[in-house]
């Protein structure tokens, strides 16, 4: 999904002869406005990330807070530009605002100037713009100072085209004093959290010990590709100790339960974790030579969660295969 919408004619006056961050680049999703310059820029893979969904607010003495804020996990993209002094905060944040509604993006929440709140733009350039962002000179940090007083915000909510939830927040300052105007951009795509980044298998010993306590023990070494029943190779570590143990304690037989997250319908959850299941049971009997009969495979879906899936580090929790004894 591009959002290509056209944005206001070219237009340069005391601008940035360039872009200013070597190797950065516009954001995949939304196009820069026409003639601006970028100054500042960061994206992370994978971070949490607090967008405002409210007017600024006091609260709690001199705290400054919110009256609403959306908590995201995804993807994260920041952009700060510079756009000429002869164009309006207004003309630009329409700009934007069509080029999402194009998109089919939400508005989730916009202001404007005094009805943002009380230090609504200080937030912006002590949190987010302040030289520690943009790093180059000053010049290109100042218009976010200058034009603080003349903010404007939206947060506009839809969906990249593979299905996950995108948040576009856009800040803009007019230009003020002579100088140009800034805008600031932050995208939150809400991509999976890339896992498998660190191995913390259990071995058969520390099986063991949980099952003594509490009678069950989670496995998180067992992987499957999304919505797929096929064991990795990957799962190799963890079912070899999972076999360890049933061939070190000979009189225990146990259920191996397959778990999911709640995304999707819960009837394909069933079926896909029952299925699951079924082939750690016949990968067992198979390939480490532990008696069937000793096993029993059960697919309980998302009904037996141990986190909140809610967010992606919950549902990665939720995503399990357990020993339960029988």
């Amino acid at each position: 999904m591009l959002l290509c919408a056209a944005l206001s004619p070219l237009a340069y006056a005391d601008m940035p002869p360039k872009d200013t961050i070597k190797g950065a680049q516009d954001h995949p999703l939304l196009s820069r406005f026409a003639g601006s310059k970028l100054v500042g820029y960061e994206v992370k893979e994978f971070d949490e990330v607090v967008l405002p969904a409210g007017k600024r607010v006091a609260s709690r003495g001199d705290d400054i807070t919110f009256a609403k804020t959306v908590p995201l996990e995804g993807k994260y993209t920041r952009i700060a530009y510079n756009y000429p002094k002869d164009r309006s905060g207004l003309e630009v944040m329409r700009n934007y605002q069509a080029a999402l509604d194009k998109a089919g993006l939400k508005t989730v929440f916009a202001c404007a100037k005094n009805d943002c709140g009380d230090q609504f733009g200080e937030y912006w350039l002590k949190k987010h713009v302040g030289n520690n962002f943009i790093k180059d000179t000053t010049e290109y940090w100042e218009p976010f100072n200058h034009g603080r007083q003349t903010g404007r915000y939206l947060l506009a909510q839809g969906a990249t085209a593979n299905g996950m939830v995108l948040h576009v927040a856009v800040y803009t300052v007019e230009p003020v004093d002579g100088r140009n105007g800034a805008v600031y951009l932050q995208v939150v795509e809400g991509k999976p959290m890339e896992t498998d980044k660190v191995s913390a298998n259990l071995n058969a010993a520390d099986m063991a010990k949980g099952i003594a306590a509490d009678g069950k023990v989670a496995v998180y070494g067992v992987y499957f590709d999304t919505g797929k029943a096929e064991l990795k190779p990957d799962s190799r570590p963890a079912l070899a100790e999972m076999a360890k143990l049933l061939q070190q304690n000979p009189q225990l037989k146990v259920y191996i339960v397959g778990h999911t997250d709640n995304q999707g319908a819960i009837a394909t959850n069933v079926e896909l974790s029952q299925k699951r299941a079924d082939a750690v049971v016949k990968a067992l009997g198979a390939d480490y030579k532990v008696d069937p009969k000793r096993l029993a495979a059960k697919g309980v879906a998302s009904y037996a969660p141990v986190a909140s899936n809610e967010a992606e580090a919950g549902r990665e929790k939720n995503r399990r295969v357990e020993l339960v004894q029988q």
